[in-house]
């Protein structure tokens, strides 16, 4: 926003931080408990940043729709309503992140079991940072936009006589309006006026309502037909870069040896001496027995 009074630049800083604090936390707590860190885990942090901005942008979408509807109402009876609104939201996706994570964690590859658990305990971490931390920023910007401070400096801006002959650069920057009027709470959001007036009524249609439960169904159907067929497993050509030349390697490979069936390897785990010829007989004798 271009007024410095109604300029939310901190309140969305402090919405990444509240994403990098459940980071933090979710590292501290992983690694205090012995999960091992593998190098998948530098991914979580992005999943989380994602979802705690998401989750910000719902918090501060259901405020101004709350402050706007109650101008004069109390903070607690602002918050109240903002949580009433936009928790049930964040609830939801917060559990369903949650759950698909550590669902991930039966899997029997221990990198992808370690990457589930240190994410999916980020996003908890993030749903209390959410609901605590930033609902508290919420409160403390909304306290310096009534007091009419400055989003940088905090310190309080009126229109006086003299400032309103000072240029419009003045104006915008250290009173909060190019106009010399006091920052005044903005209208309903275009977006917002769209999903009422038009979204809304067309899905809320009978018939909509009918293409829409049909279309569920069959993804339904389709989704349980997946989760017969899915295979665990793992394509070593996925983790090489695609002008690697473990790319043609692995297709030579599958394409002339693979219906010879799977290497067989032996190790050895105690030493030998290898120089005393009876040694080496009798590992080739072991190696065509395994033959």
């Amino acid at each position: 926003r271009l007024s410095c009074i109604r300029n939310n630049i901190w309140l969305a800083s402090c919405g990444v931080l509240s994403s990098g604090l459940a980071v933090l936390s979710s590292f501290g707590l992983m690694l205090f408990c012995g999960v091992p860190f593998v190098v998948t885990v530098a991914n979580a942090p992005f999943l989380i940043l994602g979802v705690g901005v998401d989750d910000m942008f719902i918090m501060i979408a259901s405020w101004e729709k709350s402050s706007r509807k109650k101008e004069k109402a109390s903070v607690k009876s602002l918050l109240a309503e903002t949580y009433a609104e936009a928790a049930l939201s964040v609830t939801i996706t917060t559990l369903t992140d949650v759950l698909a994570f550590f669902i991930g964690t039966w899997t029997a590859f221990p990198s992808v079991r370690s990457f589930c658990l240190y994410t999916g305990t980020a996003f908890v971490f993030c749903y209390v940072y959410t609901m605590t931390f930033f609902g508290a920023v919420l409160v403390l910007n909304h306290k310096r936009e009534q007091g009419n401070r400055h989003w940088l400096t905090c310190m309080r801006v009126d229109v006086g006589k003299d400032q309103a002959e000072s240029s419009c650069l003045y104006n915008a920057c250290c009173i909060g309006s190019c106009s010399r009027q006091p920052s005044q709470p903005e209208g309903e959001h275009p977006m917002s006026t769209f999903f009422k007036k038009y979204y809304g009524p067309f899905v809320t249609n009978k018939w909509i309502k009918v293409l829409m439960v049909l279309l569920y169904g069959a993804y339904l159907v389709g989704s349980i037909y997946g989760c017969t067929q899915i295979r665990e497993g793992i394509d070593l050509r996925n983790l090489a870069n695609d002008a690697s030349y473990v790319i043609p390697y692995y297709d030579d490979d599958e394409k002339y040896f693979s219906t010879y069936g799977p290497r067989v390897m032996v190790v050895i785990t105690e030493s030998v001496d290898y120089w005393n010829e009876s040694v080496r007989l009798a590992i080739e004798s072991c190696a065509q027995n395994l033959e």
